[in-house]
Formats: structure tokens, sequence, C-alpha cells
């Protein structure tokens, strides 16, 4: 793949939306996504499951698209561990993708155990310009990557997405308060350790997953170069009090798609029990 043939505006296809030919080019894409992390406003991310999704986030006038993996990984009834087949997880982000004029950034778990340059190809022939990866092993005892490791597979992501022309925006997700030992006080260290790692190893931004304390999140944007990704949740953190604690991006994980099923749930029962339209 070669850095000419992505300069190129995305292939215009019999199922793309209107106005899709005018799309910009993939590298340009990439540029306006990275640029979005670098503004006084933080970079807000409806994440989505489908092509349906994605549609309805790009018309309510975000800039932005974004995948959920546990949504996606519960479209397909699977498990989200990494476990997926990436040619049916890279089909659907690709129909995502094409359904929309806007960048797309995916969730890409911790890379469904591809080569880094084979990742970036799958990537960039979906139309997808960001990606996110954690640093859980899924694969091996459940706790965390070794982060030396896990920076050097950054790293070499990064690499491959220079080689390929484009510059990939890539999220460094640190599962230290998901799946991390000790108190507190060790995982803000930790978490603190990984995130400045995965900075040098070329990281655009870094994603500490469920952080809950408020002073932790004060720490490890003061702590950590770089924008660094939260998640706004009901009950948790409003997307007004990460945007004053200096929070760069702010996205709802697969908060919008618990809310959709949890409605659905709603209805369902509803007319188990007898109920009309009218009355849903």
């Amino acid at each position: 793949m070669s850095a000419t043939t992505l300069a190129r505006p995305l292939r215009h296809r019999t199922d793309d939306p209107p106005g899709s030919a005018n799309r910009l080019t993939i590298d340009e894409q990439a540029a306006q996504l990275l640029s979005a992390h670098h503004v006084d406003t933080p970079l807000l991310l409806a994440n989505v499951w489908d092509a349906a999704s994605a549609q309805i986030v790009e018309a309510a006038g975000l800039r932005f698209v974004a995948t959920s993996s546990r949504a996606i990984a519960q479209v397909f009834g699977e498990p989200d561990d990494d476990s997926s087949d990436p040619d049916q997880i890279f089909s659907h982000i690709s129909r995502i993708a094409r359904s929309v004029s806007v960048p797309v950034t995916a969730d890409l778990q911790a890379g469904f155990r591809l080569d880094p340059s084979e990742l970036v190809e799958r990537m960039l022939d979906a139309g997808v310009v960001g990606c996110n990866l954690e640093d859980t092993d899924h694969h091996g005892g459940g706790g965390l990557l070794d982060p030396f490791e896990q920076a050097s597979y950054l790293e070499a992501v990064r690499a491959a997405s220079q080689a390929a022309g484009v510059h990939v925006v890539l999220n460094a997700r640190t599962d230290v308060y998901l799946r991390g030992s000790g108190d507190e006080h060790d995982q803000l260290h930790e978490a603190i350790q990984r995130g400045r790692l995965y900075h040098e190893a070329g990281a655009d931004c870094v994603y500490p997953f469920s952080v809950t304390n408020r002073d932790h999140v004060e720490s490890l944007i003061e702590a950590i170069p770089g924008p660094l990704n939260f998640v706004a949740r009901r009950g948790r953190f409003s997307i007004g009090e990460l945007t004053a604690l200096g929070a760069q991006r702010i996205s709802l994980a697969s908060g919008i798609f618990h809310l959709v099923t949890a409605r659905l749930d709603e209805i369902a029962r509803s007319l188990a029990q007898g109920r009309d339209v009218d009355d849903l």
C-alpha cells in the first residue's frame, strides 16, 4: 500500500451516503481527527455499533464517529475479549465507515493478535483513521500485558502507520483501573507509568479506562504528556466535569448502546405483558 494510493479520495461506492464523493482523503481525515485532540474544547465521541447508529451521530452534527468494541461484540453475540474474527470485525467497521462522510476511529480491543502492519493495512482498507488498543492480556492470565511489551506493539503500529503514509490516530488504553492489582495509590502510579511509556511509544492519546476517582483524573492529566481520554457516565463523570478537569477527549464507550438496549428491553417486556403500541 503506497502513500500515493492513500492520498486519493476514498473510493465512491454505490452504497455510499449522499455527498460521500466529496469526502476528505483518508490522510486528510486522519489529520482532522488528530487536530481535534489539540483544540480548546474536548473531542466528544458518541460511540456507535453499526451503520444506522453512525449515520444518526453524523446527522446530529458530531464531527467524528467512534465505535464501541463492547457494543459490536454484543451485536455479534460474542465476548469483548479480543477473540473476535478480524475478518468479521473489519467487514463490519468498513460498512460503518462507508455509511458516513466524517472520520471514523474504531475500538479494536487489543488488536486481535494481528501483526502491526496488517492491523494498519486493514484499518486503512476499511476507511478507519484512528483506533483504541488496550493492554489487557486477553490471551494470557487475564491481567495486564507487560508495559514494555505493549509499548513495543504500539511503537510498531506507529511505524506501520508512517510507512503507509497516513498518521493513524492511536489511542492507547490502559486497563490498570479495570484489571490492575494493588490499592488506589498503586493503580495511579502504574497508570501514570504506562501512560508515559505509551506516549513515548507514539500514542497520540492515552486512555486510562474505568478510573472513577476525580483526584486521579487530575493527577493523570498533570503527569502524562499529551491528550487523555476519559469516559463520561451517568452518576460518575459528566461531560462538563471532565471538560473542567482538562480532558481533551471524552467518549461514552458502550453507554449509548446500553441505554438503547435497556429501552428495547422495556418495550419487549411491555409487549410480552399484552400492551399495545400506544402504550409503549
